[in-house]
């Protein structure tokens, strides 16, 4: 084991889009587990989009990280020590660790994962956080069913990919914005979604959507926010249900825009619209982590992962991230299984 940690610490706040300069890299030795912990050498590391609202100092959902604070997120890792923390050396756990080599954590806050299952990356993404999200925002929140007409933000995305499948299965027709040629191709081809729109594309939404979506849109699934979604809300049917699960294009932004005002199409509409966060359905994690594993293993579900290498790299690939250079799941590769 080297005798060496890098860590990655938010060196500053950002102002508007973050860069390189946000990032310091420190090394550091080793750190030993106390009681009832583990030290986890990371093998995968997750970069969200939600991670830039936690770079700002101002409340919000996700807990702020403090300037000099090591930045944390998902983490799929193996354990290399375990000090009474339930788990044996070899163990693949993931958990909310931090940007590392290695790293300490309870074994209260880590959780086991299966490696004959499903690759293990995939603990971050398809069967992970975003998979639930997905899960729970399209079955439960926007409550899609036969018969609708069901539009993602984001759809080539870790989230919005697998909540279009979701909605597919559940017999909705499926149409879902992305960023480029290459991305609406994997939602018509390898997705089966049942109309893309690039968005880069064209200039009116609204047109695009009247194509895409003749007959209106009875679910909605926002992660992007902005003049997209001024669009559909001028599209929902009657008793529309929309998904609020993120604004990725407003993350950003130094200034929230506040127009055009969208709201009185919901008066005629009678749409609901709500917000949501996966922590919501912490209680039923298990029953969507075991329907997606079933769906996943029947090729009902399908994924993609976009895996940059390198722990030093992780900045890239979470800048990359409000670019669109992703396509399904942006993962950081760090290390390899020893076990």
């Amino acid at each position: 084991m080297p005798e060496t940690n890098r860590t990655y610490l938010l060196s500053k706040r950002p102002e508007g889009k973050p860069d390189r300069d946000t990032f310091e890299l420190t090394e550091e030795e080793v750190p030993q587990p106390g009681p009832g912990e583990a030290l986890v050498r990371t093998l995968y590391l997750s970069v969200d989009p939600y991670m830039r609202d936690r770079m700002n100092a101002g409340e919000s959902y996700a807990e702020p990280w403090a300037v000099g604070d090591p930045l944390r997120g998902g983490v799929v890792g193996e354990v290399v020590e375990s000090n009474g923390a339930g788990f044996e050396p070899g163990d693949v756990v993931t958990g909310n660790l931090q940007w590392a080599d290695y790293a300490t954590a309870a074994g209260t806050d880590l959780h086991q994962v299966d490696p004959d299952l499903a690759p293990v990356s995939t603990a971050l993404g398809v069967l992970g956080m975003p998979g639930r999200t997905a899960y729970f925002g399209t079955r439960e929140v926007a409550d899609v069913s036969a018969g609708d007409t069901f539009v993602v933000t984001g759809a080539a995305g870790a989230v919005g990919s697998v909540a279009g499948q979701i909605a597919k299965l559940s017999g909705a027709r499926v149409v879902g914005f992305a960023g480029s040629d290459e991305k609406v191709a994997f939602l018509e081809d390898d997705l089966g979604f049942d109309a893309g729109i690039n968005y880069k594309a064209t200039d009116d939404y609204a047109a695009a959507l009247d194509e895409a979506a003749p007959n209106g849109v009875d679910a909605y699934y926002d992660n992007v926010g902005g003049e997209i979604t001024d669009a559909v809300f001028t599209r929902l049917n009657v008793d529309a249900r929309v998904a609020v699960c993120g604004q990725i294009s407003l993350y950003n932004a130094e200034e929230i825009p506040t127009g055009p005002r969208k709201l009185p199409a919901l008066i005629e509409s009678r749409a609901t619209v709500e917000g949501f966060l996966v922590q919501d359905f912490m209680p039923r994690f298990e029953e969507a982590t075991r329907k997606l594993a079933e769906w996943v293993a029947s090729g009902d579900v399908t994924y993609r992962e976009t895996v940059t290498e390198g722990l030093e790299n992780a900045p890239d690939a979470f800048l990359g991230l409000f670019e669109g250079e992703n396509v399904g799941k942006q993962l950081v590769k760090v290390g390899e299984r020893d076990a």
